[in-house]
């Protein structure tokens, strides 16, 4: 047995025991000692050879979002580096345990302005939650290793700054280990029978309630629906939340604000009560009605009262404090508020499918949606962009509770959705994998269409083109301001495609999307990508923030050009279905 291990492979062997199966990155001269180690364990460890560094990054936050294991993505000094920045503030917004590997020149050139060379330390500190700089070859993988606790400990990324000589030198081979095998995430239990018990009081007095969920729900979805049935509380879920709950739960009132759909925002206006459970959800100051009562529910004491002004604050896990509802509860009696709910979430519905199955006039991207409704597979993946793609794909995506659904959360970075299909492809070789993206985002990150090409990802890319920051163009017009910057010259993204390897789908017409979307399931079923670029309108999506539809609040002149812009006729508000409901 050898005395001694390359520094290099000792890194990755640690890695290995955390489950890393493949690493994200380009070389460059500062990071080549690290190249010839991973080429020495490329049996054990895949190197993934993206087109930039930020798409590395991003799909590496994309691995812990998917799996719940460390992803991690490398660069090279200097502009290396700065690229990966775009990943780790994705992974301090979403709190996700990420590792980038930061090449740094020798030691022997460190503090000589030396090419290259950048004090990389202070510029990860505000994102990472641990950045240190190795010193010598025998702490290199312990450092690697601590950084890994720390990312799981802390929820977000860790930062590793690797001189490039220390990875080539020889270390003890008994000198490292790996605390991989020890790593434990605490567990909590039910929240106290007291909490409980005042939590069901407020709910029982209250005659608008709704429940307000988030990611700490994920594996609860049974429970939630349960609660919601027995309690009579109508749910809301947060955009990354939209996975949890099956879209056909008729109590689903969707998401609030703008990426959101229109019965989570009308009952939301109204509710006197919220039970919050495991959710940071960010728009909860200007959507939260402030003299609603508030039951919070979360395993993390800094979010305990962040949102709102708390009248019960539960510190404990999600799923069992609900089943504690469930178990120390009476049913409440049906209420005319919850099914005035339910009844504006199947209008919705119907508002929905009347977009997505519309034939005439200009091809839309509703009827885009419809079809990769048809062809997702009951395990599939979604990994959605940001912008106007954002709030089309939480309307208009029939998950079933089985599908996960990944995008840039807090920190909404436009090009996430490419590398977050690329980790779900490689973390899920065995499924179905959507990367769904506006022409803005597309374009940011097309070069790494090759990548899925050269790795043959079956990933079905679809672009949305409608030649125009849409979700910004908005806003504008909401400012009652001239567009500027938010056009975008026409891109063949289908050509593109091409171009690098990968079979093009351009889409003009309603009719062609069917045989469109045919191909696609026929390309990936060799186990090649493909991308449909879907060419549609420049229509704004319903602005469900800015309904126009109650006559209490709008006249009807008003209304009528509201329902004619956004194809409304019939959308029905929530006050006509609680004046249906007498004890709404």
């Amino acid at each position: 047995m050898a005395d001694t291990i390359n520094a290099g492979i000792a890194v990755l062997r640690t890695l290995e025991s955390w489950h890393v199966d493949h690493i994200y990155g380009i070389p460059g001269g500062t990071f080549n000692n690290m190249m010839y180690a991973l080429d020495a364990e490329k049996e054990r460890i895949r190197y993934i050879h993206v087109r930039h560094e930020e798409v590395g990054a991003l799909a590496a936050v994309a691995d812990g979002k998917l799996t719940g294991h460390i992803g991690v993505a490398f660069g090279s000094a200097g502009p290396g580096a700065t690229h990966l920045f775009q990943g780790a503030y994705d992974a301090k917004m979403d709190k996700v345990p990420t590792l980038f590997l930061v090449g740094q020149v020798e030691q022997r050139f460190m503090n000589f302005d030396f090419f290259q060379e950048l004090n990389e330390d202070p510029l990860f500190q505000d994102a990472a939650v641990y950045a240190r700089t190795v010193t010598t070859a025998a702490g290199l993988p312990h450092i690697v290793d601590e950084a890994i606790r720390r990312a799981f400990a802390a929820h977000g990324p860790a930062v590793v700054v690797i001189p490039n000589d220390l990875p080539g030198e020889e270390i003890p081979a008994n000198g490292y280990y790996s605390a991989a095998a020890n790593f434990a995430r605490p567990k909590l239990a039910a929240g106290s029978d007291e909490q409980v018990d005042a939590a069901l009081a407020l709910i029982q007095a209250a005659k608008k309630p709704v429940m307000y969920v988030g990611q700490g729900t994920i594996g609860a979805a049974s429970t939630v629906e349960a609660v919601s049935e027995k309690l009579q509380l109508p749910v809301i879920t947060t955009a990354l939340g939209k996975e949890i709950i099956p879209y056909e739960f008729p109590a689903l009132l969707g998401s609030a604000a703008r990426v959101a759909s229109k019965p989570a925002n009308e009952a939301l206006r109204e509710a006197d009560l919220i039970m919050f459970v495991g959710s940071n959800y960010p728009f909860a100051e200007v959507m939260f009605n402030p003299a609603a009562k508030f039951i919070q529910i979360d395993s993390d004491p800094k979010m305990l009262g962040k949102r709102h002004h708390a009248d019960v604050a539960i510190l404990a896990d999600a799923k069992q404090t609900l089943q504690k509802l469930l178990d120390r509860s009476t049913a409440t009696a049906p209420t005319g508020w919850y099914a005035a709910n339910k009844d504006n979430v199947a209008n919705w519905h119907q508002y929905n499918d009347h977009m997505m199955n519309r034939t005439e006039g200009q091809l839309r991207f509703e009827p885009a949606f419809k079809q990769i409704n048809r062809i997702a597979k009951d395990d599939a993946i979604f990994s959605i962009d940001v912008g106007d793609v954002t709030q089309n794909s939480v309307r208009l995506l029939k998950v079933n509770g089985k599908q996960p659904w990944i995008t840039s959360g807090l920190f909404a970075t436009m090009g996430v959705g490419l590398p977050g299909a690329i980790a779900a492809q490689l973390s899920y070789p065995g499924r179905q994998v959507f990367n769904l993206a506006g022409d803005g985002a597309a374009a940011m990150v097309m070069q790494d269409l090759n990548t899925e090409v050269r790795y043959h990802l079956p990933i079905i890319n679809v672009v949305f083109s409608n030649n125009a920051l849409g979700y910004i163009e908005d806003e504008q017009e909401d400012a009652g301001r001239v567009w500027l910057g938010v056009d975008i010259p026409g891109l063949n993204l289908g050509e593109i495609a091409d171009g690098q390897g990968m079979t093009g789908i351009t889409v003009t017409k309603v009719e062609d999307l069917v045989p469109a979307f045919d191909r696609a399931l026929a390309v990936t079923a060799n186990g090649e990508p493909v991308l449909i670029d879907v060419k549609i309108t420049n229509e704004r999506p319903i602005p469900v923030e800015h309904l126009q539809l109650d006559p209490a609040r709008f006249d009807a002149a008003t209304i009528a050009a509201f329902k004619k812009r956004y194809y409304g006729e019939n959308l029905i508000p929530l006050s006509a279905f609680e004046a249906k409901h007498p004890n709404a």
